[in-house]
């Protein structure tokens, strides 16, 4: 048996541990990081697996990789809409914000472990940066649905923060080893960092959105991989020109995802995926590369460690900044005790060890202590703070879930599969009372085990399968018509391309539009008819209160296509 075959057993009997670990972060209240690394740690050479694993050059390179791939997900998900809404708080703490963690953070490290100042403000930088994956995984687990501002605070700073600790460590480990002089040269150091780093972003992201819009590849699943490789190129040209390969994935992710193109929803279930791989494997080998018996070492010291982070130097951080915004003494509560640390911490305690710093094991000791009384204390009761601070609000009406199933070559359209939740407002209404664009064309319907001829006699039910072939440009107005009441997406156009027989009472229902004092069985095209005295005619207009509808395509004597503009009242 070679080598490799005995590789490739082991790391996936230990994915697999790690997947299944994650069932219980729900029921614990621990992020799924913390069940991660205990995988990694009982499979270890002191655990029951008896894996010996002692290599910080590979831990330090798949973890690379693997933290490229998590930041490059969070920027994918990241919406242009919060960081408009929050950029300046949340940039603030991003950078100010982690350089005071650091500072106070360090200075406290370096008395309770006897270290230099140098060596305490490493550990300061190393824990400097919080983990978005973690807070949110247990909001969503916990079904706590926060204030939209508090909550894009929170994701934006959580995901924006990591470059800044990153440059921190490695610039300090540079002074510690290899004698960089505190100055010009770390200013120096800094505007090529970031700025390298954000200007690769941001140009990688906008070549691979020009590529994205003109290029039409064979096969689906070459998207999300042609994404991954343009994220894995800023990072690796960053990196080579001396800026921050972390920030530049990161941007370009941004870049990417807050622009619409071919499969987009597919890409961003594949980089999801792809995301948490990289944390299952990131996690369970530091886990492998810890000796629970070296923690007894650190034990006390990173309990003091810890409290100084959680009590002291993440509210210092936090509450200036906040309170200089507005935002209210519960809400910097919140974000104070929301400073879990997670993957960042402990990759870059593998830094130490790779630049051959004397002392290192003590640092990657006491920052794997850290990281675990934070994920776990502070992870296992941010549901519990979230209530007692009554930060909760009720839950949101979502859109339907969809799924790209192939482009149809030359034309544009594609077929879509969407998925009718319980909450549907399509539920128990006919296929012919769903008011679609016209020209969409529902292709089958699944129900269980069954296909269901798609007539317009059919009613809709909970958990129904519509595959659906239709233009691109009209995938927010069937978002809209698949989704719950109360939901309106910001992407619906101002424009809607409607069918000559839709009635005004489903056009209400579908797209929250008000047709107040309109019989609500009218169709449009018997509206506009009686309401045009004149030959009705292709371009003829009739006005009912801020909307306006435009006859568009006549057969014979039907309408039978309508523009419906609504935006007549802000004109």
């Amino acid at each position: 048996m070679f080598l490799i075959d005995q590789l490739i057993l082991v790391a996936s009997v230990l994915i697999l541990l790690g997947i299944l670990s994650s069932k219980l972060s729900a029921r614990l209240g621990l992020p799924m990081l913390v069940l991660f690394l205990l995988v990694g740690m009982l499979a270890g050479e002191e655990g029951f697996g008896r894996l010996a694993f002692n290599n910080p050059q590979f831990a330090h390179a798949v973890g690379t990789i693997a933290l490229a791939f998590i930041l490059f997900d969070g920027g994918l998900q990241t919406p242009l809409s919060a960081v408009k809404k929050v950029w300046k708080p949340a940039s603030i703490l991003a950078t100010l914000g982690v350089m005071v963690t650091a500072l106070l953070t360090g200075v406290a490290a370096s008395y309770i472990l006897s270290i230099s100042l140098m060596e305490g403000l490493l550990i300061g930088a190393i824990v400097g940066s919080t983990d978005a994956a973690a807070v949110f995984s247990l909001l969503r687990n916990a079904g706590i649905n926060l204030n939209e501002r508090l909550k894009s605070t929170l994701e934006i700073e959580s995901a924006s923060n990591d470059p800044m600790a990153i440059f921190l460590t490695v610039t300090l480990l540079e002074v510690l080893v290899n004698g960089l002089k505190p100055g010009v040269g770390v200013l120096q150091l800094f505007f090529l960092q970031m700025g390298g780093g954000a200007l690769v972003g941001l140009l990688i992201g906008y070549l691979t959105l020009q590529l994205l819009h003109r290029i039409q590849l064979q096969a689906t699943g070459l998207y999300p991989v042609l994404v991954a490789a343009a994220g894995l190129l800023s990072f690796g040209l960053a990196a080579n020109l001396g800026g921050s390969g972390f920030l530049a994935i990161f941007i370009c992710g941004v870049m990417i995802g807050n622009n619409k193109f071919s499969f987009q929803k597919t890409t961003f279930l594949f980089h999801d995926g792809l995301a948490w791989l990289s944390q299952i494997m990131m996690f369970v080998m530091l886990g492998l590369l810890i000796n629970p018996s070296s923690l007894l070492d650190v034990w006390w010291q990173g309990l003091l460690i810890a409290a100084v982070l959680i009590f002291v130097a993440r509210p210092l951080a936090v509450l200036p900044v906040l309170k200089w915004f507005g935002f209210s003494l519960r809400q910097m509560t919140l974000v104070s005790w929301v400073g879990l640390r997670g993957s960042v911490p402990i990759i870059l305690a593998i830094f130490p060890l790779m630049y051959g710093l004397p002392g290192a094991e003590l640092i990657f000791n006491a920052v794997f202590f850290v990281v675990l009384i934070s994920a776990t204390l502070q992870g296992s009761t941010l549901a519990w703070v979230a209530k007692k601070l009554d930060l909760i609000e009720p839950v949101t009406a979502k859109p339907a879930a969809t799924l790209e199933i192939t482009a149809l070559g030359d034309v544009d359209a594609e077929i879509v599969e969407y998925t009718l939740a319980a909450g549907s407002r399509a539920i128990n209404r006919r296929l012919s009372r769903m008011a679609l664009p016209e020209g969409v064309v529902v292709a089958m319907i699944t129900r269980q085990e069954q296909i269901i001829p798609p007539r317009g006699s059919t009613v809709l039910e909970a958990g129904d399968h519509l595959f659906v072939v239709l233009k691109k440009d009209y995938k927010p107005m069937l978002e809209q018509i698949f989704s719950e009441p109360g939901f309106i997406n910001p992407e619906l156009p101002t424009t809607l391309r409607l069918k000559g027989a839709s009635r005004f009472s489903d056009l209400a229902w579908c797209y929250n539009l008000d047709f107040t004092g309109q019989d609500a069985e009218l169709t449009l095209d018997e509206y506009c008819r009686e309401k045009l005295s004149t030959e009705v005619v292709a371009g003829a207009e009739v006005i009912i209160g801020a909307i306006k509808l435009t006859v568009d395509e006549i057969v014979g004597n039907r309408i039978t296509t309508i523009r419906l503009d609504t935006r007549l009242e802000s004109d």
